[in-house]
């Protein structure tokens, strides 16, 4: 696995635009294409990753002997065909739902996804998901518009947003940017987020016939650090959510207030794994640390866990499909084996964040299955 997760970093290192150290890549006859394409896809880097084995030919940095065959490139270029479709399909999407909005009087800005997707190489290479969106408050009164206008089917299991589906595209219209019932703390740094989020007027993007507003830097390092941090703490961190990271920061790092989002960071707990998450872009994916305000960590054993928990994480378990007690009992084991990440990442102590947690399901009942 160790081969494997070098050639992934530099693969991807290549395909973000910055060189590999090929001393570092061991291409050889003792690694299995197949299982690196495996990985690619479960980190969500698949199509970058090819992007970087076209550098890497262009650069004969890989011997001919060792490239993966014809069969294998050609299934690879097949998924990578699939990405680019349904970036494609989430754009038009993007730009149906824009149209409806700016036509009954709201402004909606995009969060994460297609913005980000800007900042890289190839754009339609940043593999996307759902669509999030937030309405400046309005909320609630634009899902209900949506429904009476298109008969569009409004979920409200979650705490923070609601979700529909256009196109066959699952829509998170947020009514907050985070779960304010899961950590105590979520409620101050919300506060801190709608402030933020004001500054996005100002980063207006054209799409075609309609324009959308885009998250400010400064929002955008606050909210993508959070997000990052959850995903690491409660499920699992891609190595995505570090490209993602990485090439905002190298389109945007010097227009954001890094003394700001540090003093931010340490306020909430997220200022080790800001710092951890900055130096593993540096040393795996070529960032330049000036992206990020100078801002690095020089705790190595834990930068080398939190790298291996991506890649191979250490609780890997599937949620089970079946009764609530199941998934409590799952949920539970989950909760208990990722307990150092939660340390890691949120100021409350595992008791509140417990008990905090155990509140929020018994608001919304629904929500403890997601």
């Amino acid at each position: 696995m160790e081969q494997i997760k070098e050639i992934l970093f530099a693969l991807t290192r290549e395909g973000l635009g910055r060189k590999c150290d090929s001393s570092k890549c061991r291409f050889n006859d003792r690694f299995d294409w197949n299982e690196v394409i495996k990985l690619a896809a479960v980190q969500g880097v698949l199509a970058i990753a090819w992007d970087g084995l076209l550098r890497l030919i262009e650069g004969e940095v890989i011997p001919i002997k060792y490239l993966p065959s014809k069969d294998i490139k050609l299934r690879w270029l097949a998924n990578i065909d699939k990405i680019e479709q349904s970036y494609n399909r989430q754009l038009k999407t993007i730009e149906k739902l824009a149209t409806f909005y700016s036509q009954n009087g709201y402004e909606m800005m995009l969060l994460k996804g297609y913005g980000l997707s800007l900042c890289y190489p190839i754009p339609e290479h940043r593999s996307c998901g759902d669509i999030d969106i937030w309405l400046y408050g309005r909320q609630q009164e634009a899902d209900e518009l949506l429904r009476k206008t298109h008969g569009v089917k409004i979920n409200e299991d979650k705490h923070h947003h609601t979700t529909f589906i256009v196109n066959g595209i699952l829509v998170e219209n947020h009514c907050n940017f985070l779960n304010i019932h899961s950590h105590a703390s979520n409620v101050a740094l919300e506060k801190i987020l709608k402030e933020l989020s004001e500054e996005s007027q100002n980063y207006q993007h054209n799409l075609n016939r309609v324009t959308i507003a885009l998250p400010s830097p400064n929002f955008n390092a606050l909210f993508l650090l959070k997000h990052m941090s959850d995903h690491f703490a409660t499920s699992e961190t891609v190595l995505r959510h570090l490209c993602d990271w990485a090439i905002f920061a190298h389109k945007y790092g010097k227009q954001v207030d890094w003394v700001h989002i540090n003093e931010i960071a340490k306020r909430f707990n997220l200022d080790r794994f800001l710092a951890i998450s900055n130096r593993i872009c540096v040393e795996n994916l070529g960032s330049d640390i000036a992206d990020f305000g100078n801002i690095s960590s020089d705790d190595s054993s834990l930068t080398k866990r939190v790298i291996n928990e991506i890649i191979t994480p250490e609780f890997n378990e599937m949620q089970p499909n079946g009764n609530i007690a199941k998934v409590i009992l799952f949920r539970a084991r989950r909760w208990w084996a990722k307990r150092w990440k939660q340390r890691l990442v949120y100021k409350e102590s595992l008791i509140a964040i417990f008990f905090r947690r155990l509140y929020g399901y018994i608001l919304n009942p629904m929500s403890i299955k997601k």
